[in-house]
């Protein structure tokens, strides 16, 4: 019976194996250094000959954005960890029914253990990462090679210092390691996002072009859509050299460089102004000739040219004031405009005079707008903070938290209304985007789900959170979530929605099993004598079933129920997707009933058959009676 690995992917292979897909000669053996063992690796002199026009003698120049650290974070983003998602119960809202998740624990973890489970499935992201201002925190992300540092990130030890450390100004790596601490993420995020996805990441002028280097550097130069500048409502003139900062950014990425926002909704008084129909739908129309500024031939000669009206006359863009004016397209895209009947001409009369007037038709597209990129009109951060008080009892839990409001504008233009779009933050802070997604889903009837990811950073002692009793940034993020839910199911609601404002609290954690079953040429014979059982004597059933999911690479929001079959807890998730049995004593008559059941996966404790007999057999049962079913143990 084939074991379960327990672990996160190895990208490095993974990726080392694509290479050989499509360069095999490129992919050679080497001697591993510090297991002594053969192992497959790149030869990339050979790599950047085969992506060459001519002969290579040496390094060549190229354009590239390059830091110190950078090889150490792409290390950081591909290398594998031996670590687990724990259930918490008692710290989640409807567990067994809701859609939306909450992680706790360091992001660049949480997001290896959540690749697997939802690779290319989530349709937008939204962070808001540390501006580094040299106040704030950033992750410490150790990239040391010793083997201390492998026991750490494999799950084997733990580590003795805080991940979160502050960033001042003064020190030699002060951009380079935000560069580093957003590289690794930002390239696990990718693979996360849907071919349709979009990533809309905060930021103040500070590390602005940084963040836009590298993020064309990880989704393509193509795929950076834009940068929205927003008012803030605040003015920053504290150290800003004589220009009070009033704008943060939000710059936004798509996985696919076709991919387009949707749009803000319309209002009913927008709407109106569609106040034509044919074939196609709804439409308005403007004028062809281009009005404001720029409009003047010498702006854009090629936008001057000649077009014929109905009655074979030739038509150029002639201002009422009489100078020559232009188009708003070029010739080409005004012939494309006819063929595809965008264009409509009109008779308009003026001083008793009848001249034909074209116009370019602009149709509804299911009443959505385009966006700008200057946000001026939205709630303020001042606003936000008010807002976030209020829900605490005018206690200010948490300082410069984002307004709803602005992430339900980022909801709306980046997911389909009445839909069931995953969104992610994994830089949740106060839950603001857990929040807009629960109420922009009671507004539209949609069902998105969210997926919220927090490290349990110390609140500071003698802060208003910690004498409200709140220990961490996780537990108020939680707390808003579950205040902000029980508002949002007692008000207004489209009729639609399925009125889930749960989510479901996963701990990281060291692995659920022993030492041994990671590192066994590091384990003494005494010590196997001690490790009979693989798994650590503190961890539940539950515990074990998450860990699967994560390793299965299976969804881990799907309902989960318990039954007791044959005197044996029996997990089914979304009834026969998984089925799992971590009891001991499990005997061939219950492991018969579960392959009548058909499931589409089965697993159970290695060690926890009623004997070696019932053990070996299980696959022939399945293979009998459910042949494919994929049978695993752990």
């Amino acid at each position: 019976m084939e074991k379960l690995k327990m672990h996160s992917s190895d990208l490095t292979m993974e990726n080392i194996a694509k290479v050989r897909e499509l360069f095999p000669g490129c992919v050679t053996e080497a001697h591993d250094e510090e297991t002594g063992q053969p192992r497959l690796t790149v030869d990339f002199d050979q790599l950047r000959q085969e992506l060459s026009d001519h002969a290579l003698e040496g390094p060549q120049e190229r354009y590239h954005l390059n830091w110190p650290g950078k090889r150490e974070a792409l290390l950081a983003a591909n290398a594998p960890i031996a670590k687990t998602l724990r259930p918490a119960r008692e710290e989640s809202v409807d567990f067994d029914r809701t859609k939306n998740l909450f992680v706790e624990g360091d992001n660049l973890e949480a997001l290896k253990l959540l690749l697997e489970n939802y690779l290319g499935l989530v349709k937008l992201i939204y962070i808001d990462p540390p501006y580094n201002t040299g106040n704030d925190f950033v992750y410490d992300d150790d990239f040391e090679d010793d083997f201390a540092t492998y026991l750490i990130k494999s799950g084997q030890a733990e580590p003795s210092r805080d991940r979160m450390v502050a960033n001042p100004e003064s020190n030699g790596r002060f951009h380079s390691d935000w560069l580093s601490m957003i590289y690794s993420r930002l390239r696990i995020a990718r693979s996360l996002l849907h071919e349709s996805g979009f990533i809309f990441v905060s930021i103040d002028v500070l590390e602005l072009a940084n963040l836009i280097s590298v993020g064309k550097e990880v989704f393509g130069n193509d795929c950076c859509i834009g940068v929205i500048s927003r008012a803030t409502g605040t003015r920053m003139g504290s150290g800003s050299r004589g220009i009070a900062r009033e704008l943060d950014y939000i710059v936004v990425f798509s996985k696919n460089a076709e991919s387009s926002l949707l749009g803000l909704p319309m209002s009913e008084e927008e709407m109106a102004l569609y106040d034509q129909e044919d074939e196609k739908g709804r439409y308005l129309t403007r004028s062809l000739r281009r009005t404001g500024g720029e409009n003047r031939r010498e702006d854009r000669p090629t936008m001057f040219f000649a077009v014929q009206d109905p009655d074979g006359g030739d038509v150029y863009p002639i201002a009422p004031e009489g100078y020559e004016s232009r188009w708003v397209c070029s010739k080409d895209t005004y012939k494309k405009l006819v063929r595809e009947g965008m264009i409509e001409w009109k008779k308009v009369t003026r001083g008793g005079v009848s001249k034909w007037q074209v116009y370019q038709k602009h149709y509804l597209k299911g009443g959505r707008k385009e966006v700008s990129d200057l946000w001026n009109d939205g709630a303020g951060n001042k606003k936000a903070t008010k807002e976030l008080s209020a829900l605490f009892d005018r206690i200010k839990v948490f300082d410069h938290p984002k307004p709803v409001d602005l992430l339900r504008r980022i909801i709306q233009i980046g997911t389909e209304a009445k839909s069931s779009d995953i969104v992610m933050d994994f830089f949740a802070g106060s839950g603001t985007t857990g929040v807009a997604v629960l109420e922009q889903n009671a507004e539209d009837g949609g069902n998105r789900q969210f997926i919220l990811v927090q490290f349990p950073e110390e609140v500071g002692d003698g802060t208003e959170a910690r004498k409200a009793g709140f220990s961490n940034i996780a537990e108020i993020t939680k707390e808003r979530i579950r205040r902000s839910g029980r508002a949002i199911a007692t008000g207004p609601r489209h009729a639609d929605w399925n009125g889930d404002v749960g989510f479901r609290t996963l701990k990281i954690d060291t692995s659920n099993m022993q030492d041994v079953y990671y590192r066994p040429d590091q384990v003494d014979q005494k010590d196997l004598l001690q490790a009979v059982d693989n798994i650590k004597p503190d961890r539940t059933p539950e515990d074990l079933l998450f860990q699967v999911l994560v390793d299965w690479g299976v969804d881990l929001a799907l309902p989960i129920r318990r039954e007791v079959v044959q005197g044996k807890n029996v997990f089914f998730v979304d009834e026969n997707a998984l089925v799992a049995c971590f009891d001991v004593g499990v005997t061939e008559e219950l492991v018969k009933e579960l392959a009548s059941r058909e499931p589409l996966r089965v697993v159970f404790r290695d060690n926890g058959f009623v004997s070696d007999a019932v053990k070996i057999n299980v696959e022939q049962v399945f293979r009998q009676l459910s042949p494919s079913t994929d049978v695993r143990s752990i």
